[in-house]
Protein backbone atom coordinates (compact mmCIF):
# COMPACT_ATOMS: atom_id res chain seq x y z
CA UNK A 1 0.00 0.00 0.00
CA UNK A 2 1.19 3.60 -1.12
CA UNK A 3 -1.19 6.38 -0.44
CA UNK A 4 -0.39 10.04 -0.31
CA UNK A 5 -2.73 12.51 1.43
CA UNK A 6 -4.99 11.07 3.23
CA UNK A 7 -4.75 7.98 6.24
CA UNK A 8 -6.36 4.74 4.33
CA UNK A 9 -9.57 4.15 7.17
CA UNK A 10 -10.41 7.56 5.50
CA UNK A 11 -10.33 6.32 2.30
CA UNK A 12 -11.57 3.13 3.13
CA UNK A 13 -15.00 4.78 4.27
CA UNK A 14 -15.04 6.67 1.43
CA UNK A 15 -14.76 3.91 -1.51
CA UNK A 16 -17.59 2.70 0.97
CA UNK A 17 -19.60 5.06 0.65
CA UNK A 18 -19.06 6.66 -1.98
CA UNK A 19 -18.29 10.17 -0.35
CA UNK A 20 -16.56 12.56 -2.64
CA UNK A 21 -15.72 14.96 0.47
CA UNK A 22 -14.48 12.38 3.18
CA UNK A 23 -12.88 15.23 5.21
CA UNK A 24 -9.38 15.46 3.54
CA UNK A 25 -6.97 17.47 1.79
CA UNK A 26 -7.12 15.10 -0.86
CA UNK A 27 -5.24 11.55 -1.75
CA UNK A 28 -4.02 9.44 -4.29
CA UNK A 29 -2.09 5.66 -4.69
CA UNK A 30 -2.54 2.55 -4.34
CA UNK A 31 -4.45 0.91 -1.22
CA UNK A 32 -5.86 -3.00 -0.84
CA UNK A 33 -4.73 -3.68 -4.27
CA UNK A 34 -6.59 -0.86 -5.61
CA UNK A 35 -5.66 2.65 -7.16
CA UNK A 36 -7.79 5.75 -6.40
CA UNK A 37 -7.49 9.94 -6.84
CA UNK A 38 -9.70 11.93 -5.34
CA UNK A 39 -12.54 14.01 -7.03
CA UNK A 40 -10.59 17.32 -7.64
CA UNK A 41 -7.16 15.50 -8.41
CA UNK A 42 -5.16 17.32 -5.39
CA UNK A 43 -2.69 14.36 -5.41
CA UNK A 44 -1.06 13.85 -8.49
CA UNK A 45 -0.90 10.31 -9.95
CA UNK A 46 0.62 9.15 -13.08
CA UNK A 47 0.58 5.12 -14.93
CA UNK A 48 3.44 4.54 -17.47
CA UNK A 49 1.89 4.04 -20.60
CA UNK A 50 5.01 2.31 -21.93
CA UNK A 51 3.92 -0.48 -19.95
CA UNK A 52 6.05 -3.08 -17.31
CA UNK A 53 7.79 -6.39 -17.77
CA UNK A 54 6.02 -9.00 -15.85
CA UNK A 55 4.18 -8.33 -12.53
CA UNK A 56 1.10 -6.54 -11.77
CA UNK A 57 0.97 -2.40 -11.55
CA UNK A 58 0.18 -3.09 -7.84
CA UNK A 59 4.07 -4.72 -7.15
CA UNK A 60 6.00 -2.69 -10.09
CA UNK A 61 7.01 1.12 -8.72
CA UNK A 62 7.95 1.20 -12.46
CA UNK A 63 4.43 1.23 -13.59
CA UNK A 64 3.08 4.27 -11.73
CA UNK A 65 4.08 7.24 -9.43
CA UNK A 66 3.67 10.63 -8.24
CA UNK A 67 5.62 12.34 -10.17
CA UNK A 68 5.78 11.94 -13.72
CA UNK A 69 9.50 12.50 -13.89
CA UNK A 70 9.86 8.85 -13.05
CA UNK A 71 7.92 7.18 -16.02
CA UNK A 72 9.03 6.86 -19.66
CA UNK A 73 4.85 7.75 -20.82
CA UNK A 74 3.45 8.98 -17.83
CA UNK A 75 -0.12 9.27 -18.36
CA UNK A 76 -2.34 11.01 -15.60
CA UNK A 77 -5.10 9.31 -13.70
CA UNK A 78 -8.06 10.80 -13.98
CA UNK A 79 -9.59 12.78 -10.71
CA UNK A 80 -12.32 10.54 -9.01
CA UNK A 81 -10.92 7.45 -10.41
CA UNK A 82 -11.04 3.83 -8.60
CA UNK A 83 -9.46 0.95 -10.70
CA UNK A 84 -8.14 -2.41 -9.23
CA UNK A 85 -4.58 -3.48 -10.38
CA UNK A 86 -5.60 -6.01 -12.83
CA UNK A 87 -8.17 -3.54 -14.73
CA UNK A 88 -4.49 -0.88 -14.63
CA UNK A 89 -2.39 -3.54 -16.28
CA UNK A 90 -4.99 -4.19 -18.73
CA UNK A 91 -5.10 -0.48 -19.79
CA UNK A 92 -1.36 -0.16 -19.68
CA UNK A 93 -0.84 -2.97 -21.69
CA UNK A 94 -3.05 -1.11 -24.53
CA UNK A 95 0.43 0.81 -25.13
CA UNK A 96 1.38 4.45 -25.59
CA UNK A 97 -1.49 5.11 -26.98
CA UNK A 98 -3.00 5.26 -23.50
CA UNK A 99 -5.47 8.32 -22.88
CA UNK A 100 -6.90 9.57 -19.87
CA UNK A 101 -10.71 8.78 -21.75
CA UNK A 102 -9.34 5.22 -21.40
CA UNK A 103 -10.22 5.14 -17.66
CA UNK A 104 -13.46 3.83 -16.39
CA UNK A 105 -15.82 6.42 -15.52
CA UNK A 106 -14.58 8.43 -12.19
CA UNK A 107 -16.28 7.07 -8.85
CA UNK A 108 -16.34 10.44 -7.41
CA UNK A 109 -17.60 13.24 -9.20
CA UNK A 110 -18.58 17.11 -7.79
CA UNK A 111 -21.89 17.26 -6.83
CA UNK A 112 -24.61 19.49 -7.70
CA UNK A 113 -24.68 22.61 -6.14
CA UNK A 114 -27.33 22.41 -3.03
CA UNK A 115 -27.44 26.21 -1.96
CA UNK A 116 -28.51 27.17 1.42
CA UNK A 117 -31.44 29.26 1.25
CA UNK A 118 -30.37 31.29 4.40
CA UNK A 119 -27.52 33.49 3.39
CA UNK A 120 -26.32 33.67 7.39
CA UNK A 121 -26.49 29.88 7.83
CA UNK A 122 -24.47 29.79 3.87
CA UNK A 123 -21.93 32.20 5.45
CA UNK A 124 -21.46 30.51 8.60
CA UNK A 125 -21.02 26.84 7.16
CA UNK A 126 -18.64 28.92 5.30
CA UNK A 127 -16.59 30.24 7.78
CA UNK A 128 -16.47 27.53 9.90
CA UNK A 129 -15.01 25.15 7.36
CA UNK A 130 -12.22 27.20 6.43
CA UNK A 131 -11.32 27.76 10.31
CA UNK A 132 -11.40 23.76 10.34
CA UNK A 133 -9.28 23.27 7.16
CA UNK A 134 -6.40 26.03 8.48
CA UNK A 135 -6.62 24.56 12.21
CA UNK A 136 -6.00 21.23 10.42
CA UNK A 137 -3.10 22.39 9.00
CA UNK A 138 -1.87 24.58 12.03
CA UNK A 139 -2.06 21.44 14.58
CA UNK A 140 0.55 19.26 11.75
CA UNK A 141 4.08 19.29 12.32
CA UNK A 142 4.83 21.44 9.83
CA UNK A 143 6.67 24.72 9.80
CA UNK A 144 4.75 26.66 7.36
CA UNK A 145 4.90 29.89 5.19
CA UNK A 146 2.55 31.67 2.74
CA UNK A 147 2.75 32.39 -0.74
CA UNK A 148 1.13 35.82 -0.38
CA UNK A 149 0.30 38.13 -3.39
CA UNK A 150 -1.62 40.80 -1.15
CA UNK A 151 -4.72 39.43 -2.65
CA UNK A 152 -7.75 38.23 -0.37
CA UNK A 153 -7.21 34.70 -0.99
CA UNK A 154 -3.72 34.63 0.43
CA UNK A 155 -3.90 37.06 2.74
CA UNK A 156 -6.72 35.10 4.46
CA UNK A 157 -4.57 32.20 4.36
CA UNK A 158 -2.09 34.07 5.88
CA UNK A 159 -4.08 35.69 8.41
CA UNK A 160 -5.29 32.26 9.87
CA UNK A 161 -2.29 30.33 9.68
CA UNK A 162 -0.02 33.44 11.14
CA UNK A 163 2.48 32.08 9.11
CA UNK A 164 5.73 34.29 7.12
CA UNK A 165 4.94 35.80 3.81
CA UNK A 166 7.05 35.56 0.56
CA UNK A 167 6.36 37.43 -2.45
CA UNK A 168 7.97 36.91 -5.97
CA UNK A 169 8.36 39.14 -8.85
CA UNK A 170 10.31 41.49 -11.06
CA UNK A 171 10.88 45.31 -9.07
CA UNK A 172 8.00 47.55 -9.88
CA UNK A 173 5.79 44.26 -10.30
CA UNK A 174 1.89 44.56 -9.52
CA UNK A 175 2.29 41.67 -6.79
CA UNK A 176 4.98 42.96 -4.75
CA UNK A 177 3.56 46.49 -4.77
CA UNK A 178 0.22 44.79 -3.37
CA UNK A 179 1.72 42.21 -0.71
CA UNK A 180 3.83 45.37 0.73
CA UNK A 181 0.51 47.49 1.09
CA UNK A 182 -1.41 44.35 2.32
CA UNK A 183 1.60 43.05 4.71
CA UNK A 184 1.51 46.78 5.96
CA UNK A 185 -2.27 46.66 6.90
CA UNK A 186 -2.02 43.81 8.37
CA UNK A 187 0.36 44.94 10.07
CA UNK A 188 2.96 41.98 9.14
CA UNK A 189 6.58 41.58 7.65
CA UNK A 190 7.28 40.50 4.46
CA UNK A 191 9.69 38.67 2.48
CA UNK A 192 10.33 40.23 -1.00
CA UNK A 193 12.00 37.58 -3.62
CA UNK A 194 13.12 40.11 -6.70
CA UNK A 195 13.65 38.28 -9.71
CA UNK A 196 16.59 38.74 -12.95
CA UNK A 197 15.41 37.66 -16.34
CA UNK A 198 18.26 34.84 -15.87
CA UNK A 199 16.47 33.41 -12.89
CA UNK A 200 13.48 32.57 -15.76
CA UNK A 201 16.32 30.67 -18.37
CA UNK A 202 17.20 28.67 -14.88
CA UNK A 203 14.63 27.64 -13.81
CA UNK A 204 12.34 26.55 -16.87
CA UNK A 205 13.87 23.63 -17.12
CA UNK A 206 13.14 22.54 -13.84
CA UNK A 207 9.86 23.35 -14.00
CA UNK A 208 9.34 20.99 -17.24
CA UNK A 209 10.98 18.25 -15.99
CA UNK A 210 8.60 18.17 -12.76
CA UNK A 211 5.53 18.83 -14.29
CA UNK A 212 5.78 17.50 -17.80
CA UNK A 213 4.13 20.16 -19.29
CA UNK A 214 5.56 22.58 -21.76
CA UNK A 215 3.01 25.14 -22.82
CA UNK A 216 3.75 28.61 -22.06
CA UNK A 217 0.91 29.33 -20.03
CA UNK A 218 1.52 26.71 -17.61
CA UNK A 219 5.20 27.40 -17.45
CA UNK A 220 4.63 31.28 -16.50
CA UNK A 221 2.20 30.06 -13.56
CA UNK A 222 4.45 27.70 -12.31
CA UNK A 223 7.40 30.09 -12.02
CA UNK A 224 6.25 32.88 -9.80
CA UNK A 225 5.75 29.41 -7.24
CA UNK A 226 9.24 28.09 -8.00
CA UNK A 227 10.72 31.46 -6.90
CA UNK A 228 9.11 31.56 -3.83
CA UNK A 229 9.25 27.18 -2.25
CA UNK A 230 13.20 28.15 -3.46
CA UNK A 231 13.32 30.78 -1.12
CA UNK A 232 10.97 29.46 1.61
CA UNK A 233 12.99 25.89 1.11
CA UNK A 234 16.18 27.94 1.57
CA UNK A 235 14.92 29.85 5.06
CA UNK A 236 14.28 26.55 6.25
CA UNK A 237 10.62 25.72 6.28
CA UNK A 238 9.04 22.45 5.59
CA UNK A 239 5.50 23.70 3.86
CA UNK A 240 4.43 26.53 1.33
CA UNK A 241 0.60 27.65 2.28
CA UNK A 242 -1.20 28.89 -0.98
CA UNK A 243 -4.73 30.29 -1.82
CA UNK A 244 -5.26 28.08 -4.46
CA UNK A 245 -8.92 27.28 -5.37
CA UNK A 246 -10.61 30.52 -3.83
CA UNK A 247 -11.37 32.02 -7.12
CA UNK A 248 -12.84 28.71 -9.05
CA UNK A 249 -14.68 27.62 -5.61
CA UNK A 250 -16.18 30.90 -5.08
CA UNK A 251 -16.84 32.68 -8.66
CA UNK A 252 -13.50 35.28 -9.05
CA UNK A 253 -13.19 34.87 -12.52
CA UNK A 254 -14.28 37.99 -14.88
CA UNK A 255 -16.14 35.17 -17.17
CA UNK A 256 -17.99 33.87 -15.17
CA UNK A 257 -20.36 36.91 -14.89
CA UNK A 258 -19.46 37.88 -18.42
CA UNK A 259 -20.61 34.28 -19.63
CA UNK A 260 -18.23 34.81 -22.46
CA UNK A 261 -17.26 32.57 -24.99
CA UNK A 262 -14.61 31.20 -22.22
CA UNK A 263 -17.51 29.26 -20.73
CA UNK A 264 -20.30 26.81 -21.88
CA UNK A 265 -22.42 27.74 -19.07
CA UNK A 266 -25.30 29.78 -19.19
CA UNK A 267 -25.83 31.27 -15.68
CA UNK A 268 -23.19 32.50 -12.95
CA UNK A 269 -23.88 29.04 -11.37
CA UNK A 270 -23.08 27.08 -14.02
CA UNK A 271 -19.53 28.86 -14.60
CA UNK A 272 -18.31 28.49 -11.24
CA UNK A 273 -18.86 24.71 -11.43
CA UNK A 274 -17.24 24.86 -14.61
CA UNK A 275 -14.30 26.40 -13.29
CA UNK A 276 -14.26 23.95 -10.13
CA UNK A 277 -14.35 21.20 -12.60
CA UNK A 278 -11.29 22.56 -14.19
CA UNK A 279 -8.77 22.22 -10.73
CA UNK A 280 -8.25 18.42 -11.66
CA UNK A 281 -6.15 19.99 -14.65
CA UNK A 282 -4.69 22.63 -12.84
CA UNK A 283 -3.67 21.16 -9.14
CA UNK A 284 -0.74 19.02 -10.35
CA UNK A 285 0.80 21.54 -11.89
CA UNK A 286 1.11 23.66 -8.76
CA UNK A 287 1.66 20.84 -6.83
CA UNK A 288 4.34 19.13 -8.66
CA UNK A 289 6.37 22.52 -9.07
CA UNK A 290 6.38 23.37 -5.11
CA UNK A 291 6.88 19.65 -4.52
CA UNK A 292 10.25 20.38 -6.48
CA UNK A 293 11.25 22.76 -4.81
CA UNK A 294 11.48 20.14 -1.49
CA UNK A 295 8.31 21.69 0.13
CA UNK A 296 4.92 19.96 0.93
CA UNK A 297 2.05 22.09 -0.58
CA UNK A 298 -0.44 23.12 1.46
CA UNK A 299 -3.86 24.50 0.15
CA UNK A 300 -6.24 25.09 2.72
CA UNK A 301 -8.76 26.33 0.93
CA UNK A 302 -9.33 23.31 -0.45
CA UNK A 303 -10.13 20.90 1.89
CA UNK A 304 -13.00 18.69 1.40
CA UNK A 305 -15.35 20.90 4.07
CA UNK A 306 -14.44 24.41 2.14
CA UNK A 307 -15.55 22.73 -1.18
CA UNK A 308 -18.80 21.24 0.28
CA UNK A 309 -19.85 24.69 2.18
CA UNK A 310 -19.01 26.77 -1.50
CA UNK A 311 -21.15 24.24 -2.99
CA UNK A 312 -23.81 25.33 -0.67
CA UNK A 313 -23.84 29.01 -1.35
CA UNK A 314 -26.51 30.85 -2.68
CA UNK A 315 -26.42 32.41 -6.26
CA UNK A 316 -26.60 36.10 -4.22
CA UNK A 317 -23.06 35.11 -2.58
CA UNK A 318 -21.40 34.36 -5.86
CA UNK A 319 -20.14 37.13 -8.00
CA UNK A 320 -22.25 39.77 -10.12
CA UNK A 321 -21.23 42.91 -12.06
CA UNK A 322 -19.73 44.77 -9.20
CA UNK A 323 -17.80 42.16 -6.91
CA UNK A 324 -17.15 38.88 -7.53
CA UNK A 325 -16.03 35.87 -4.52
CA UNK A 326 -18.56 37.84 -2.43
CA UNK A 327 -19.52 35.34 0.20
CA UNK A 328 -15.85 34.46 0.37
CA UNK A 329 -15.13 38.27 0.84
CA UNK A 330 -17.72 38.34 3.67
CA UNK A 331 -16.16 35.95 5.51
CA UNK A 332 -12.13 37.58 5.21
CA UNK A 333 -13.77 40.81 5.84
CA UNK A 334 -14.08 39.70 9.77
CA UNK A 335 -10.44 38.85 10.04
CA UNK A 336 -8.72 41.31 6.89
CA UNK A 337 -8.51 44.66 6.70
CA UNK A 338 -11.00 46.04 4.38
CA UNK A 339 -8.70 47.30 1.54
CA UNK A 340 -7.31 43.58 1.67
CA UNK A 341 -10.45 41.89 1.91
CA UNK A 342 -12.10 44.14 -1.02
CA UNK A 343 -8.92 44.05 -2.97
CA UNK A 344 -8.94 42.87 -6.37
CA UNK A 345 -5.45 40.80 -8.00
CA UNK A 346 -4.03 39.95 -11.08
CA UNK A 347 -3.30 36.38 -12.81
CA UNK A 348 0.09 35.35 -10.83
CA UNK A 349 1.82 35.25 -14.32
CA UNK A 350 1.03 38.85 -15.24
CA UNK A 351 1.07 40.45 -11.61
CA UNK A 352 4.33 38.94 -11.07
CA UNK A 353 5.71 40.26 -14.84
CA UNK A 354 6.96 36.87 -15.27
CA UNK A 355 4.81 36.16 -18.26
CA UNK A 356 6.07 39.88 -19.40
CA UNK A 357 10.01 38.89 -19.20
CA UNK A 358 9.46 35.41 -20.75
CA UNK A 359 7.99 37.25 -23.63
CA UNK A 360 10.60 39.34 -23.68
CA UNK A 361 13.26 36.74 -23.41
CA UNK A 362 11.43 34.88 -26.36
CA UNK A 363 11.79 37.95 -28.75
CA UNK A 364 15.48 38.48 -27.87
CA UNK A 365 16.22 35.02 -28.67
CA UNK A 366 14.80 34.92 -32.22
CA UNK A 367 11.01 33.49 -31.22
CA UNK A 368 9.05 36.68 -32.52
CA UNK A 369 5.01 37.20 -31.48
CA UNK A 370 4.28 36.37 -35.12
CA UNK A 371 5.12 32.74 -34.89
CA UNK A 372 2.70 31.13 -33.72
CA UNK A 373 2.98 30.56 -29.95
CA UNK A 374 6.47 31.76 -29.46
CA UNK A 375 6.71 31.63 -25.48
CA UNK A 376 6.38 27.71 -25.67
CA UNK A 377 8.78 27.36 -28.73
CA UNK A 378 11.31 29.24 -26.79
CA UNK A 379 10.68 26.72 -23.70
CA UNK A 380 11.58 24.09 -26.02
CA UNK A 381 15.16 25.67 -27.28
CA UNK A 382 16.03 26.10 -23.72
CA UNK A 383 15.16 22.42 -22.81
CA UNK A 384 17.39 21.32 -25.66
CA UNK A 385 20.07 23.60 -24.38
CA UNK A 386 19.86 21.80 -21.11
CA UNK A 387 19.81 18.18 -22.84
CA UNK A 388 22.57 18.89 -24.69
CA UNK A 389 25.00 20.41 -21.30
CA UNK A 390 23.53 17.48 -19.36
CA UNK A 391 24.79 14.98 -22.31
Amino acid sequence: MRLCGADPETVRRALETGDPFPGTRGFAGEIDGTFVRDVLGRVPLFVDAAGVEGGSSCDSIAAWAFEPMRLEVPVPVPAGTVVDADELDRLVAGGTDLETDDFPKPRWTVPDPKPESDRDVALEELETAIRSATDDVRSADLDVAVAFSGGVDSALVAELLDAPLYVVGFPDSHDVEAARTAADAMGRELTVVELEPADLERAVPEIVRATGRTNAMDVQIALPLYFVGECVAADGFDALAVGQGADELFGGYEKVVRLDHRVDAETTRGAVREQIRSLPDQLPRDVLTIEATGLEPVAPLLHDDVVEAALRLPDTLLADEKTRKRGFRRVASQYLPEEVATRDKKAVQYGSLVARELDRLARQAGYKRRMDDHVSKYIASLLEDRDERDE
